[in-house]
């Protein structure tokens, strides 16, 4: 058998340590196979990865996080990064690896992230979570599915038999970075294929089309995105944006002249926020939204 060299192991045994984490095991989101499940392979098990922070800088808060992708990957700076960056500030983090087209399309997507944010609320106490302070942070078609729980989560189902299936979908906040939002214009024609299939009925478009369906009751949000966007166009940020502001829902919208898309939190993830301003007037919304005070100092 090889040897490897202890000193080429010390960054992998520490850089969880030095970041704050504490990454528990992937664990999948339904005990047995999910809804609609087509075969038994990873790519049909939607899964959940606990990023927890440091005892001492924990707050309570919680984001259920939706990587970019297309719909047809996920990309992992927009996810195992941000969970890291979360941390920092004392917020968990829980990864999801939700299903993707063409094996999948909707509604799977959005019963994966449905149980996650169920099953981070329903499990708070074992996390240390406040079950009042989970928000959904998602990139790209990652925005677009969690732009779709912000705004067609549920109360539960009281009589289920999982008690995971009886709490609120609803999350408590909303990032959005340069996020797909709409299914008809100014959509990615990528992520809609991948979603909804191809030649998808006009329903369901609309359905999909989540600036269609704010209400005053939507989560608060913010959202970002960079006005050269040439994959996503920067009127999927503009539009919801300006539905929330119909319905009074608390929001912030930064839209940055120059970016390219899929940016996340750029060359430098260890400190973000001194390189890149979403990330500053993100962690400043955080703060306004309760999210990095923890609960007994609240």
């Amino acid at each position: 058998m090889a040897k490897i060299s202890l000193f080429r192991l010390l960054p992998v045994l520490l850089f969880p340590l030095l970041a704050g984490a504490q990454t528990n095991d992937t664990f999948p989101l339904w005990p047995n196979d999910a809804p609609g499940a087509v075969g038994n392979d990873p790519k049909d098990i939607p899964t959940l990865r606990v990023y927890l922070p440091d005892p001492t800088n924990a707050t309570g808060a919680a984001m259920v996080i939706c990587a970019g992708g297309g719909y047809a990957g996920l990309a992992r700076h927009e996810g195992h990064d941000y969970a890291l960056w979360l941390n920092r500030m004392g917020i968990a983090g829980f990864v999801l690896k939700y299903r993707l087209g063409m094996r999948y399309h909707h509604p799977a997507m959005l019963e994966d992230v449905t149980r996650a944010l169920r099953t981070v609320r329903a499990r708070a106490v074992e996390w240390n979570v406040d079950p009042h302070r989970i928000g959904i942070i998602g990139s790209s078609a990652g925005g677009h599915l969690a732009s779709t729980l912000l705004t067609h989560y549920d109360a539960g189902d009281a009589t289920a038999t999982d008690p995971i299936e009886r709490v609120s979908s609803r999350p408590d906040l909303g990032v959005l970075c340069y996020a797909v939002i709409t299914m008809g214009d100014f959509t990615h024609a990528g992520s809609k294929m991948n979603l909804l299939g191809t030649n998808p009925p006009p329903e369901l478009v609309q359905e999909l089309s989540n600036e269609l369906h704010v209400t005053t009751n939507t989560p608060p949000c913010f959202i970002w995105g960079t006005a050269d966007d040439t994959v996503v166009p920067i009127e999927n940020s503009l539009n919801f944006a300006a539905a929330l502001h119909r319905e009074n829902v608390p929001f912030e919208l930064h839209v940055y002249q120059h970016g390219n898309h899929g940016l996340g939190l750029g060359a430098k993830p260890n400190e973000p926020e001194k390189y890149l301003p979403w990330v500053a007037a993100c962690g400043q919304f955080l703060t306004a939204h309760g999210f990095t005070t923890p609960a007994a100092a609240k």
